[in-house]
C-alpha cells in the first residue's frame, strides 16, 4: 500500500451525505484499534480500489469502507466505536 497516495475525510463528504441526513465528516469518530477520538474529515481516505477506505490518522488502522454500485451502497464500520453528531437545537 502507497502510505503517500491519500485524501483527507471530507473527500468522503459527497458519498457519506448519500447515506446520512447530516454532516458526517464532522462526526466524532473513536477509533476502535487506538482510541483516538477525531472528526471523520481527519481520516485518512484511500480511493485506489473498488470502493474507499478510510483509516485512522493516528494509527493508520481502517476506521471505515464503502463500496458504491448503482442503486446500493455498502458502508462497514467496524474500526469505529461510535460516531458522535452534533445536532441542530430544538426551538
Amino acid at each position: 500500500m502507497n502510505t503517500d497516495a491519500f485524501l483527507d475525510g471530507n473527500a468522503a463528504a459527497g458519498m457519506l451525505g448519500e447515506l446520512f441526513a447530516v454532516e458526517v465528516t464532522a462526526a466524532g469518530a473513536q477509533c476502535a484499534h487506538c482510541g483516538r477520538v477525531s472528526v471523520v474529515a481527519q481520516a485518512r481516505l484511500y480511493v485506489d480500489s473498488p470502493g474507499v477506505v478510510g483509516r485512522c490518522p493516528s494509527c493508520e488502522e481502517v476506521l471505515f469502507r464503502m463500496v458504491r454500485a448503482p442503486g446500493r451502497a455498502w458502508l462497514d464500520l467496524r474500526g469505529v466505536n461510535y460516531l458522535e453528531f452534533a445536532l441542530p437545537e430544538d426551538g
